[in-house]
């Protein structure tokens, strides 16, 4: 898919950038799991975690640093270059990497776990929803867990340059499932590089529902919060503790993002 290629060309202009930035966050300190997830997660040690769209590896760091035992995924073979090379200079243990795309894991990869984990910018690389499930449900032992935390699709549909002057202007049609170009990619871990393809796709509410229950799952629970994971305005206030960032004028308005946690559907 000319889209995914593209993609994948552009992330890899990132990939060394963001190693070095998210190696030196880790060891001094600064990266880690937001509140929400770390909350939410609860006691993950001796688990087996299936960590999709990886990108160079932090947060599966984040995550074997609590003790799970980790298989991070991304599509980027640069990506996965750097995650191995910052987790062995990191000394963490029970952690390992593999190049695919995660629609075409199953061809390459034969295991089970206790929890398939994504988080914080990765749906809307995909386009679509439903396979993206099949393979997430795949990997699923019988008492396993999926878990997500993503930007909200209300939030996604506005002018992301307007929001912290409260103008509510929609950028994004929340129905249009055409996939949005950009013509530059990066930005919050590395410099912006232009003249690039970077496309990225919407997607409802409806359709992360229905990734789940079509694929013999169903939702313990989805929440939403008005916080969010990356700086979509200037007027972002960033609160270290939460690993998270807040318009003041947000604080009960409007979502920013959610989580959800699906689990095995038993007949």
């Amino acid at each position: 898919m000319k889209e995914i290629d593209a993609n994948q060309k552009a992330w890899a202009l990132l990939a060394r950038e963001h190693y070095e930035t998210y190696s030196l966050a880790l060891r001094e300190g600064r990266h880690h799991l937001n509140s929400h997830i770390l909350r939410e997660l609860g006691d993950i040690s001796g688990k087996k975690v299936l960590h999709l769209q990886c990108n160079t590896g932090a947060d599966s760091v984040a995550l074997a640093r609590l003790g799970a035992q980790v298989t991070g995924v991304d599509l980027v073979q640069e990506n996965i270059h750097y995650a191995g090379k910052m987790a062995a200079e990191l000394g963490v243990e029970g952690i390992r990497f593999i190049w695919s795309d995660v629609l075409k894991l199953t061809d390459v990869h034969d295991e089970s776990y206790d929890i398939v984990f994504t988080s914080e910018g990765v749906l809307g690389w995909l386009p679509e929803l439903r396979d993206w499930g099949r393979v997430a449900r795949r990997y699923l032992n019988e008492d396993g867990f999926l878990y997500v935390f993503d930007s909200h699709p209300f939030m996604m549909m506005f002018d992301e340059t307007r929001l912290g002057q409260e103008e509510y202007l929609i950028k994004y049609p929340y129905f249009d499932h055409e996939a949005d170009l950009e013509e530059s990619i990066g930005g919050y871990a590395a410099k912006e590089h232009k003249g690039v393809e970077a496309w990225f796709w919407m997607h409802k509410v409806s359709d992360i529902v229905d990734a789940v229950s079509l694929n013999g799952m169903h939702l313990e629970y989805f929440h939403e919060f008005p916080e969010n994971f990356w700086r979509s305005g200037g007027d972002m206030v960033y609160l270290p503790e939460e690993g998270l960032y807040v318009y003041p004028h947000n604080r009960d308005k409007y979502p920013m993002s959610y989580s959800f946690k699906a689990t095995v559907y038993r007949r």
